[in-house]
């Protein structure tokens, strides 16, 4: 069992294996708080004490893990390759525990999933939750809804298990599977004289306009400005959004327009009392939605299970999608 690889090697002079566990929890709760005294207090142990913890892990790989300064902790190579172990380990002894428990009867076990914001992906939160509840009772499913965060990171360091995200890579350590397209549409009030008709919006009549927008690290973002670049058009951002109940009300006040995915662009319509325009833009602007896991780490039984959930409900969304392109190429 790879799980007793990893702990056989971890000591050698007779520590006790539970001592070994505990110091890697501690390890990733110093990575992830960013500082030895914020991880302190969370773990609810001395500092000393943390720091000896941290000083005997480090002298057992032989290697530094964290480089300490004033504004905290930050991981060495090393120190990055003793995370992604650490992460796969406990989430193994989780599931050991959680088979276990659950031996002879329904899946359990905590699967941990990232849903990129502005995107399809952020629409399926609820239906996963309630389906796998229906479904699997037993598993503990953990999901993660953050733009700050980038999902290919945390599941090549064994954070998340798999998320739904844009672009279809090649990144080093994760594997893609792309789910659907995503077109843009453009969202406007009507002060701002677009007229409410079903062909898409030139780009570059969009010189000037007052945009509400992600910021620049998000592939919606991304996606927005090559559009607007490749067309030689003005992009003016009068604000940047992460909240889509925010930029839904931002809009609806005629504070600015905004260009997002067509599934958030719908919301934003449906949450707005103020009479919008929604239209696809010209140039198209598209993303592809991918299944994104680990290429080197099996997902368990339970992850397994929530995949397949996960693609249930994206096929769901792309007959959807169909099913609207066939609608508006009858009424053209």
């Amino acid at each position: 069992m790879r799980v007793c690889k990893h702990i056989s090697r971890a000591h050698q002079n007779g520590t006790p294996i539970l001592m070994d566990i505990r110091r890697l929890k501690s390890f990733i709760v110093i990575v992830d708080s960013g500082s030895i005294t914020r991880a302190a207090d969370l773990l609810h142990i001395a500092q000393p004490a943390l720091s000896q913890q941290l000083a005997a892990l480090e002298e057992h790989f032989g290697h530094k893990l964290l480089i300490r300064s004033q504004q905290g902790v930050s991981m060495t190579d090393a120190g990055h390759a003793v995370y992604r172990h650490a992460q796969i380990i406990l989430r193994q002894m989780e599931q050991a525990q959680a088979d276990a428990s659950a031996a002879g009867n329904s899946l359990a076990g905590r699967v941990s999933v990232g849903l990129v914001p502005f995107s399809s992906a952020a629409t399926l939160s609820v239906d996963l939750l309630a389906e796998t509840r229906k479904r699997h009772p037993g598993i503990l499913l953990h999901l993660t809804e953050s733009v700050g965060q980038t999902y290919s990171q945390m599941i090549m360091n064994g954070r998340l298990e798999m998320a739904l995200l844009h672009g279809t890579g090649p990144i080093k350590g994760v594997r893609f599977e792309p789910i659907l397209s995503e077109e843009f549409f453009l969202v406007a009030h009507r002060d701002f004289a677009i007229e409410a008709d079903a062909k898409p919006v030139p780009v570059n009549t969009l010189d000037g306009m007052p945009l509400l927008l992600p910021p620049a690290y998000n592939f919606v973002r991304r996606a927005v400005d090559t559009a607007f670049t490749r067309t030689r058009t003005n992009l003016k951002v009068v604000a940047e959004v992460e909240i889509v109940r925010t930029l839904a009300r931002a809009v609806g006040s005629g504070l600015g327009a905004t260009i997002m995915p067509k599934a958030i662009a719908d919301r934003i319509v449906s949450e707005s009392s103020e009479p919008l325009i929604c239209r696809l833009v010209s140039p198209r602007i598209e993303e592809t939605l991918s299944l994104c896991v680990s290429d080197q780490n099996p997902l368990s039984e339970p992850a397994l299970a929530v995949r397949d959930i996960l693609l249930e409900l994206t096929a769901h969304l792309k007959n959807q999608k169909l099913a609207a392109d066939q609608r508006i190429s009858l009424q053209n």
